[in-house]
């Protein structure tokens, strides 16, 4: 055999020492015996020229080449996993694991309430939430299903717009009895504002209104909307937020309903599967249905 050419157990193996960090704890999760599993890690360093892991008093520690090779071994697990499910029909079943990917703000706001709402009617199904403000790979398996703000232009993917999220000028009601309720938008150079950091539309916003921008003051700046959100919870300043966000918290006030914010598209992705996984379209459907309201 050739470094291009070896056992799938081999890939096993080495996923099952990777994520356990140990030859013997990797042995329980596997059911593989210790001599197996590390003869199969040795094989592949040969064959690769590559050392996978340290050996330490401790267990083993991932080298950078262990690291770099697995997302591939994880996405052919993937794929051997949904080999099985195809022959045996499991893909016609509402059971098994779904991967959903959303930003924090959805994950960790919105998706629980549903995601209790799913359970109760598919409670054979396991929702595995993949929380990141960056973009899921859904090509490379890294979700099923990915909420995203912006529509992917891969022609394999399944897009579909679902809801346009409002965005609100909002404060905590003490900052705002200390500083003033802003009645128009000029008045908002007179309060701390709370906005992104290298991504920020606030600033462009406000030089299109005609608006001195030179004259801005932020309580704080950064991209992590999580932090944006708590900033305005903790009476930081006035912050410009998804809705949703303005009505989780009863001391947070939304401001200046005239003002003219963008609204911000919401797409419910999925890989072509969807057509074969009766399990994904469930989920898919559900939050198709569901969302909509949540964030509105």
């Amino acid at each position: 055999m050739n470094e291009y050419d070896f056992p799938w157990d081999y890939v096993q193996s080495f996923l099952a020492a990777l994520e356990q960090g140990s030859l013997m704890g990797a042995a329980r999760a596997s059911g593989i015996s210790q001599p197996t599993l590390s003869r199969h890690i040795a094989e592949l360093e040969q064959r690769w020229q590559v050392v996978l892991f340290e050996r330490t008093g401790r267990g083993l520690v991932a080298t950078p080449a262990a690291l770099n090779l697995a997302p591939a071994a994880r996405s052919m697990a993937e794929c051997a996993s949904q080999l099985g499910r195809l022959a045996t029909g499991a893909e016609r079943e509402l059971a098994g694991r779904v991967r959903l990917a959303a930003s924090q703000t959805v994950a960790y706001l919105v998706l629980p309430a549903l995601l209790a709402q799913l359970k109760q009617r598919y409670p054979a199904i396991e929702i595995e939430l993949v929380v990141s403000n960056t973009q899921a790979n859904l090509l490379r398996r890294e979700a099923d299903i990915a909420l995203r703000m912006v529509r992917p232009q891969q022609s394999s993917l399944i897009a579909r717009k679902i809801a346009e999220v409002p965005v609100r000028a909002c404060a905590q009601t003490g900052y705002l009895a200390a500083q003033g309720r802003p009645r128009e938008v000029a008045d908002l150079l007179t309060h701390a504002l709370i906005s992104g950091d290298q991504q920020d539309q606030l600033v462009a916003a406000f030089a299109a209104a005609g608006l001195p921008t030179a004259q801005l003051r932020f309580g704080l700046r950064s991209d992590d909307l999580m932090a944006q959100w708590m900033a305005v919870r903790a009476g930081l300043g006035v912050g410009f937020l998804a809705g949703f966000l303005c009505r989780a918290a009863p001391e947070v006030e939304p401001l200046l309903p005239d003002l003219p914010l963008p609204r911000l598209p919401l797409w419910l992705t999925v890989h072509r599967e969807l057509n074969s996984s009766a399990r994904i379209r469930a989920v898919y459907d559900f939050l198709a249905e569901a969302l909509p309201a949540a964030l509105a």
